[in-house]
């Protein structure tokens, strides 16, 4: 417990070693975390400038906009030459200047995780209409994204009414099957990504997958958790962690990257630290015994199903469609924790696309960072890192982006519009081009639900 029990006046670099086992003296400023970091330009102090003033024990560096900005994109701690988890460094200065009762740089993103928790906390899942009028009350902007939100209720992707979910107190063991994958939606898929959720379960019965949702699954917790205490981070995805685990199953899918990273993050940290491993244990009622492995849907389509098997369902091949392929942040960072192959240029999304007969195209944005983490608190950030990223795909010559993750689509379709783009670009699920080259028609595919709609480009190839 003496990692809770820290005193004030002890030097962040030991504080740093203490919660995250990071010795910050190892880095020798070769500016790496600074030249791969998206935000670096909004920051006062650049992510080396962070990690300097750690080793010069200057205490400044709790009182900057850079511990409230960073996105948490983790291409600091991938490339790193010498392993250092710089994003992880930016969650312990954060905990550590509210420790110390310091006044948040960028009071909204504080705001922002306390309704976040507060929400799950009471209701077990994160109610998306209830966070954003709750951020906009606090923020006394009251009409903020209103028509966004309006345009999402009217396409049936917002629930106005919560659900309240408990962690179930027995778990029902299930008749075990080759074809079984433990299925978590995630908060997004049962409201704003509903479009992603049906077509997730219509590909999947396609190829034979049975997806089973656990019982009483909960919120990961997502940034505002391991940016506030890492225990609770841990905590959060081992309740349907260890769901899964007594329910039989060997393997759960996340089709939402900030899920995948938080369950891939938790288990980790339960497999290699024993202190936080039985903190866990005493709050949940349960030692895990690490038998689940956690995929991101995208590795179960390819590595599970098979791009044979997918190939074999095509009955209406996406000819003459070019794709660029979104990957974002989480899905391949960091590979220590994700164990990526490719984290910097992924390609099983585009393998996925050329199984479909569309074809992908080569750009430069495929994982760069859409700001997810700051669409509610610093959205203006958000969509400038939004720009980039559909202005490449539009320059490289795609039709559509295909997506991967519910929170990258909020902001590269939901919020399209807000950017103030010359052109528009449709942004589809993956699985919904699936289910459209699978020849099970727009409906199914939910194409009415994306607001920058995407039939008049599929309609122009013959799509739909």
């Amino acid at each position: 417990m003496a990692r809770r029990e820290a005193i004030t006046a002890e030097p962040l670099a030991r504080v740093v070693q203490r919660e995250l086992g990071q010795n910050v003296f190892l880095c020798y400023q070769c500016l790496k975390c600074t030249s791969g970091c998206s935000l670096a330009e909004h920051f006062d102090l650049m992510p080396n400038q962070v990690m300097r003033s750690l080793q010069l024990g200057d205490e400044r560096v709790l009182e900057s906009k850079a511990i409230w900005l960073c996105a948490s994109c983790q291409t600091c701690s991938t490339r790193c030459p010498q392993g250092l988890d710089i994003a992880g460094i930016m969650d312990v200065l954060r905990i550590e200047a509210k420790r110390r009762g310091l006044t948040p740089a960028i009071p909204e993103v504080d705001t922002f995780s306390k309704l976040f928790l507060y929400d799950i906390g009471l209701l077990g899942r994160l109610y998306e209409v209830g966070l954003m009028a709750g951020m906009n009350l606090a923020t006394r902007r009251p009409l903020k994204d209103v028509d966004m939100g309006l345009e999402m209720m009217r396409r049936g992707k917002l629930r106005l009414v919560p659900t309240i979910v408990r962690p179930p107190r027995r778990v029902k063991p299930v008749k075990p099957a080759a074809n079984q994958v433990a299925y978590f939606p995630g908060c997004s898929l049962h409201s704003s990504a509903a479009e992603y959720d049906h077509t997730v379960r219509t590909a999947a019965r396609a190829l034979g997958l049975a997806l089973i949702e656990p019982p009483g699954w909960t919120c990961c917790g997502s940034s505002p958790a391991h940016s506030t205490d890492h225990v609770l981070a841990t905590v959060l995805p081992m309740r349907t962690l260890a769901t899964v685990e007594q329910m039989g199953l060997d393997t759960v899918t996340a089709p939402c990257s900030a899920c995948f990273a938080r369950m891939r993050a938790a288990a980790y940290t339960v497999m290699h630290d024993g202190e936080i491993a039985h903190m866990v244990e005493e709050r949940i009622g349960y030692a895990y015994r690490g038998t689940v492995t956690v995929q991101h849907l995208l590795d179960t389509l390819v590595d599970r199903a098979g791009l044979d098997k997918i190939k074999a369902n095509v009955k209406k091949p996406l000819t003459g469609l070019k794709v660029a392929c979104y990957y974002g942040c989480l899905i391949t960072r960091p590979p220590r924790i994700t164990q990526a192959e490719h984290p910097e240029y992924p390609m099983k999304m585009d393998y996925l696309m050329r199984a479909l007969g569309a074809e992908p195209v080569h750009w430069s944005c495929k994982t760069d960072c859409c700001g997810g983490a700051l669409s509610l608190t610093q959205t203006p950030l958000a969509l400038e890192m939004t720009r980039k990223i559909l202005q490449n795909a539009h320059d490289c010559g795609a039709d559509v982006v295909a997506t991967v993750c519910p929170l990258c689509h909020v902001n590269l379709d939901a919020r399209q519009s807000q950017i103030g783009l010359d052109f528009q670009i449709p942004v589809l699920y993956a699985t919904q081009l699936m289910v459209l080259a699978f020849g099970l028609g727009a409906q199914a595919a939910a194409l009415h639900k994306n607001l920058v709609d995407p039939r008049p480009a599929l309609q122009a190839r013959g799509l739909v």
